[in-house]
């Protein structure tokens, strides 16, 4: 039997998770939850999804086995308390929440109550991404040196006014836990905790937000990295990881170009493309079944948040942030 699911949140992403998921024999919507109803209420009804306006309508209805939350990021850990609370199993996108110690009781609360909480950093299940992450961890690129990454996206004219996706409460140093953050996961997958931050934000384009946000980071590990984000520009994946074996790059999401010590030609391998967000929702179902633990360690998920509350620190003080040492030693 499929888990059944309410989608909470039904704008763009909401709709795009909702389509990712359609035939899925593993999870299926069978409810929604939108605060404007008359919005969604055409492309709810073309996939047979009840809409409510009212959170409480779903995580009340025993029929529902989970919550899957697509919802403004300073909502994100009331609500998963709340479903927590009542039983539900719940996949939250990310970050999973904006602060450290919100994410940390939403994860202690789901412990207690012998619940799935899962957090959406769909990049995991990328091939290229998975490839990347053997070679590190097997130390077919060496001794991890060096991380770039850049995540960017244009926003001048896509949302509109009013957006969330543009109040800066919510989308602290831009681009940074709408984007940035499928690099930090990355990078923490790799290389393990972070040691400190600096960044550097401003906003040259958008005005009301910030539109370039750029980071140094250390790890306890003793490698560094730096992260770029913008919102006003072309849209651009890349990551780069400098080992003293070789190089690899993500320029994009489905090509990674190997490049060894010996100066030969880039070893270039292409993964075909794969809906993330499909898999990534029945690894949630696979979760709450049983099957197998969802592939996003909730350790690395809190750190994720902890990382961004650093840097939107750092961008404010304009001082290099160190981590919580109890936190980089876990």
């Amino acid at each position: 039997m499929a888990v059944r699911a309410a989608i909470v949140g039904m704008g763009r992403w909401g709709q795009r998770l909702t389509l990712s998921i359609h035939g899925s024999s593993k999870i299926q919507f069978v409810a929604g939850v939108t605060r404007r109803v008359e919005r969604a209420q055409e492309f709810a009804d073309r996939y047979n999804i009840p809409l409510t306006s009212h959170f409480d309508d779903v995580i009340s209805n025993r029929a529902i086995d989970a919550v899957v939350l697509a919802t403004p990021h300073s909502q994100h850990a009331e609500q998963a308390l709340a479903a927590i609370a009542a039983g539900k199993h719940v996949l939250c996108e990310k970050p999973l929440a904006l602060d450290a110690v919100s994410a940390e009781r939403c994860i202690e609360a789901a412990q207690a109550a012998g619940v799935v909480l899962a957090v959406g950093m769909n990049r995991r299940f990328l091939p290229a991404v998975r490839d990347l992450m053997t070679r590190a961890r097997t130390g077919d690129l060496g001794t991890l040196l060096h991380v770039e990454a850049n995540y960017s996206a244009n926003a001048i004219g896509f949302y509109p006014a009013g957006s969330w996706r543009l109040d800066p409460s919510e989308m602290p140093c831009g681009g940074l836990t709408g984007l940035g953050i499928n690099m930090i996961d990355a990078m923490i997958e790799m290389l393990g905790p972070v040691h400190s931050v600096v960044t550097v934000s401003s906003s040259r384009m958008l005005h009301d937000i910030d539109d370039v946000t750029a980071v140094l980071i250390e790890f306890a590990c003793g490698a560094s990295a730096s992260l770029t984000t913008s919102l006003a520009t072309p849209m651009c994946w890349r990551l780069q990881v400098f080992g003293s074996a070789a190089q690899a790059e993500l320029r994009g999401i489905a090509r990674l170009e190997i490049t060894r010590r010996n100066d030969s030609p880039a070893q270039v391998f292409d993964f075909a493309p794969v809906d993330i967000e499909r898999v990534e929702l029945e690894a949630f179902a696979d979760a709450v079944k049983g099957v197998a633990p969802f592939p996003v360690p909730l350790d690395d998920a809190y750190h994720c948040v902890a990382v961004c509350e650093a840097i939107v620190k750092s961008a404010s003080s304009g001082r290099r942030v160190v981590l919580d040492p109890v936190l980089v030693a876990s």
